[in-house]
């Protein structure tokens, strides 16, 4: 059967030219660091990113661990180092976390140094390359590697336009780039989870189908996050404001009169995954 694909179509000029910009300089790429959100281990992940980064050695660098579903996540771990991937699981507001990436670095790249070694060459800088979709952490990321801050940091998509090298007090040169996203996405769920997460303008997917989204996976997943933030024990797609006014008379999101307001309810069920206020979460499954 033919994959369904969503008409959303969400791809500006500066993340076309971004890969253009990766295959010049890949051939000085040592390494590449292909971050994804470990709340959603697949949708997160870059659709060709096998001929964006060719055959170049990777590490997948899972982000936000402090805020997914480590049982569910691990699956994910699993499947990807079955593939043949190497893959580091990383909390970005720990300090120390990412040397976990550092260690693996130097296990991957241990080949190249010796052999600058065996011709009596001092060992080089490492040129890493850093993918990954909109807000799935990169510039903290590279700010944590770096030991200070290099990138900004922002909780939306497009906080980086160019591609810039940066060094470390690791010896590892970092490649921050855009986030990128492909051309088209596979299906509507994985828009959805791309939208939920924050990678996807908030313009670009409908606001009430984002949040309801949200409220079904709770609902399918994590049944007791939903009873205790909402004060839902089931969601009635049936009749969704029946939902809608319980979630807003637990939220005191009400207008004159009593009535529910809808789009503060949807906006705040949206609001709580980008402010943590909903975590130990994982919406993408085996």
């Amino acid at each position: 059967m033919e994959e369904t694909r969503t008409n959303i179509n969400w791809y500006p000029g500066h993340m076309a030219k971004t890969k253009r910009e990766i295959d010049k300089l890949l051939p000085i790429v040592d390494i590449v660091y292909e971050l994804i959100d470990s709340r959603i281990p697949n949708s997160s992940r870059i659709e060709d990113i096998d001929n964006i980064v060719k055959n170049k050695p990777r590490i997948i660098v899972m982000t936000k661990s402090d805020l997914c579903d480590l049982t569910e996540t691990k699956k994910w771990i699993d499947k990807y180092e079955s593939e043949g991937h190497k893959v580091v699981l990383v909390n970005l507001n720990d300090n120390n976390d990412y040397k976990k990436v550092l260690t693996a670095t130097k296990e991957i790249t241990a080949d190249l140094n010796a052999k600058r070694a065996a011709k009596g060459l001092k060992e080089k800088d490492i040129h890493a390359l850093v993918v990954g979709i909109p807000n799935v952490g990169k510039s903290t990321f590279i700010n944590r590697l770096a030991g200070k801050k290099v990138a900004n940091v922002g909780n939306k998509p497009g906080v980086t336009t160019n591609l810039t090298w940066l060094k470390t007090n690791a010896g590892v040169l970092l490649l921050d780039t855009p986030g990128i996203l492909w051309p088209k996405f596979k299906n509507a769920e994985i828009a959805l989870n791309l939208a939920s997460m924050s990678a996807i303008s908030s313009d670009v997917v409908d606001h009430d189908e984002v949040a309801i989204h949200i409220l079904n996976k709770l609902d399918k997943y994590y049944n007791n996050i939903l009873l205790e933030r909402y004060n839902v024990s089931h969601v009635n797609n049936d009749d969704i404001m029946e939902t809608y006014e319980t979630i807003g008379k637990r939220l005191g999101a009400l207008i004159s009169g009593g009535e529910v307001d809808t789009n503060r309810v949807s906006t705040q069920i949206i609001s709580d995954l980008r402010t943590e206020n909903i975590k130990g979460i994982t919406f993408d499954r085996i």
